[in-house]
């Protein structure tokens, strides 16, 4: 679907004005829930989530048959700052291992019945390196938010967006410092596993990106420090709150690019929810300021989506009780 938006504030007004929640469904949701064969509360969390799930889809009895994954990919000039374990040549090849099968994320959406849609995006053409310069254009940064609103299957009904980019947890720490505040060692981590000399250079590096473009406007900071594949995931997360589709959102990189858009319009992610809790330092930090509680905490710092993915099976789990257990009406069983 053609993203209905061609500017920054175009894109800024679209999301302020997308559709909240089914009052009606969560209601029916709620009273259905206090009548399924179980005491008040047994299925803890698992009770709440299939309650949020049916006001996002308009249904108290709501089903979840048509996951998509959709991962996007960019490289990042700021690569050239020696910020990374890994080169950047590694971007595409993962790419082209997606694009075959071979990655965890291929794994998991096929164990949750999930179709995974891949979207690299000018991998020839590297951001800017934010140290000197914006990563983006505006032109450039509204084309990947337009990629990432595109992505997303009007059918889907529930969507993961996960990303592949050497250098973008440096990034993704220089968009937290602009957006949430604090200081760049509060954000900066060790992504793919640089050494303490590393991460003093990715440190440095990402605060004087951020002192570069000094922001209030969380949108340019994305635009000014971010990287495509996060532009692109902003985007989809947007577009599945335009289609009433539930979001689980993954790691420390994904919840980055998901803070731009809570902190440009209120409440722009309560149709999301946080997959897991990754082994990136500052990801519970960022989880705190979202007012996210994660699904998962398994210790994983993959990125690809990966654990937002295996935090599918949560929710598909949540939602099959909800809709398919029996009342106490039905069942013959007394109730108290």
């Amino acid at each position: 679907m053609q993203a209905p938006f061609s500017t920054i504030s175009g894109f800024r007004d679209l999301l302020a004005a997308a559709p909240g929640p089914n009052e009606d469904a969560r209601k029916g949701a709620q009273d259905r829930n206090g009548q399924l064969t179980k005491p008040p509360g047994a299925l803890g969390r698992l009770e709440d989530l299939a309650i949020w799930y049916a006001a996002w889809r308009g249904d108290a009895r709501p089903e979840i048959t048509s996951p998509q994954v959709i991962i996007f990919a960019g490289n990042h000039g700021v690569c050239a700052q020696g910020v990374s374990a890994f080169p950047p040549e590694v971007t595409a090849q993962m790419v082209a291992n997606f694009e075959h099968g071979g990655a965890a994320i291929n794994q998991l959406s096929q164990a949750f019945g999930a179709k995974m849609d891949v979207y690299p995006i000018a991998l020839d053409m590297p951001t800017a390196d934010f140290t000197t310069a914006p990563a983006m254009t505006e032109s450039e940064f509204i084309e990947a938010l337009q990629i990432g609103w595109a992505a997303v299957d009007p059918e889907a009904d529930l969507v993961v967006t996960g990303e592949m980019g050497i250098g973008n947890t440096t990034s993704a720490a220089a968009v937290a410092v602009a957006v949430l505040g604090g200081l760049a060692s509060d954000w900066t981590g060790r992504g793919t596993g640089v050494d303490d000399d590393g991460l003093a250079r990715k440190t440095d590096v990402v605060a004087r990106g951020v002192a570069l473009h000094a922001t209030t406007d969380p949108l340019e900071a994305l635009r000014c420090l971010g990287g495509r594949e996060l532009a692109g995931m902003a985007g989809a997360i947007a577009a599945a709150r335009h289609h009433r589709i539930p979001v689980i959102l993954d790691g420390f990189i994904c919840c980055a690019a998901a803070a731009s858009l809570a902190k440009a319009v209120d409440g722009a992610l309560d149709h999301a929810v946080a997959g897991h809790l990754s082994a990136e330092g500052a990801h519970q930090k960022l989880l705190d300021a979202l007012g996210k509680q994660p699904l998962l905490q398994l210790g994983l710092r993959l990125g690809e989506g990966s654990g937002a993915a295996l935090a599918i099976g949560v929710l598909k789990g949540a939602v099959a009780c909800h809709s398919g257990m029996a009342t106490f009406a039905e069942a013959g069983v007394a109730d108290g």
